[in-house]
């Protein structure tokens, strides 16, 4: 979900909650809306039946930013989202759903571990799906946030979507973001991905569990998930592994002396990455590309990693072969884009200054570390990591 603070200007600043002619301004914003939402199919009906009464909801821009999957340890996001009990929920709908899980894994490639685990992951089975008005949520984004173009388009799939009678209008209910359902498709995801397990029409993913696990393959599958790949595995590195790279042929590792923790063979082929996300001194993974596809859902490793590892034990594969070390650095935001504005000084980085460390990130450590000779060269770093960049970099 986008994320980010209101630019405050005298020419685009909606005006402050609670001020004289807020709820005006609000009304007013929604009815320039209505030659978009006309050249897409919607009629006035719509229109005005969508929006009759709406208030805005100050709760959902107060919500944007908070993202505890970026804000955390990855250790403890793991822990609490692959939990013993949402393992038992996923593994009872596991049995209760076999037959359409084998027919929906057969029509779009993807394991039913996967499937169960990103309804897991997205809702908690239904549990969690939210319960705010999607429409009501949007339009506050729209009218609020600096991302208005944003959610200006997902309101506006939204309207198009009650337009196709898809939904009722008081089933529309999701998350403040605007995210619908069981699986937590925006509207635009909604409109492309959502689909029926069986027959023609619209899929309800709030009340048919077959039509969730649908939709989510169709969507994992559009976004490019190969059925002849898993989504990766738990490793064990040898002690003398020299770290020379990241990236590698699934071969190549095995021949360097990486090994499955479960004992099985690694894939023959394909391009695999190593992952620690603790360091060379907790668990070790690698990630196919399939990993990357789970990242399109929720471009967060915490999330990724979780929903991968919350499949396995879904369908009867072992825990963690490593425990996660104890007093592990957890880098604040701030820290984390001072460590990625050292890297771009040194010319290791070019990504985004935003604090959130993915692989272009880990791979501009691995980087630094060779050349610094700071081992184990693990991506990630120790607790004197920032230390060693300012003294590199002048910092």
């Amino acid at each position: 979900m986008p994320r980010g603070e209101p630019i405050a200007t005298a020419q685009n600043a909606p005006p402050q909650a609670g001020s004289r002619g807020e709820e005006s301004a609000f009304r007013t914003f929604l009815e320039t809306l209505w030659p978009q939402a006309s050249a897409r199919g919607v009629s006035r009906a719509t229109f005005d039946q969508a929006f009759a009464g709406l208030t805005e909801d100050l709760s959902a821009p107060a919500a944007v930013g908070k993202q505890p999957e970026f804000e955390r340890l990855l250790s403890a996001y793991f822990t609490e989202a692959v939990s013993p009990t949402r393992i038992a929920r996923g593994q009872a709908f596991a049995q209760r759903y076999r037959r359409e899980l084998a027919e929906i894994e057969h029509r779009y490639g993807v394991p039913r571990a996967i499937l169960l685990a990103a309804w897991g992951m997205e809702s908690d089975f239904g549990r969690m799906r939210g319960d705010k008005d999607v429409i009501r949520s949007l339009a506050t984004l729209a009218f609020r946030r600096k991302e208005r173009d944003l959610f200006v388009e997902e309101l506006l799939n939204a309207l198009v979507i009650l337009q196709k009678d898809a939904i009722p209008r008081n089933k529309m209910k999701g998350s403040w973001a605007g995210a619908m359902g069981d699986p937590q498709f925006l509207p635009s995801a909604f409109l492309k991905y959502a689909v029926r397990y069986s027959g023609d029409g619209f899929a309800d993913i709030w009340d048919k569990p077959a039509d969730t696990l649908a939709s989510i393959g169709n969507y994992l599958r559009a976004s490019g998930w190969n059925r002849a790949l898993p989504w990766g595995l738990e490793v064990i590195v040898p002690a003398n592994f020299a770290f020379t790279t990241l990236h590698a042929n699934f071969r190549d590792f095995a021949a360097a002396g990486i090994r499955a923790a479960d004992g099985s063979a690694l894939p023959v082929e394909g391009q695999a990455t190593l992952f620690l996300p603790a360091g060379a001194g907790g668990p070790a993974f690698l990630l196919s590309d399939n990993y990357w596809v789970l990242k399109v859902y929720n471009n967060s490793d915490s999330y990724a990693l979780s929903l991968a590892c919350l499949g396995d034990r879904i369908v009867g594969r072992a825990g963690l072969h490593a425990a996660w070390p104890k007093n592990q650095k957890l880098w604040s935001r701030s820290d984390k884009i001072e460590i990625q504005k050292l890297l771009t000084r040194l010319k290791l980085y070019k990504g985004t200054l935003d604090g959130k460390f993915g692989q272009a990130s880990r791979d501009a450590i691995h980087a630094f570390q060779i050349a610094a000779h700071d081992a184990p060269a693990d991506g990630i770093g120790g607790a004197d990591l920032l230390t060693l960049l300012r003294a590199r970099a002048g910092g």
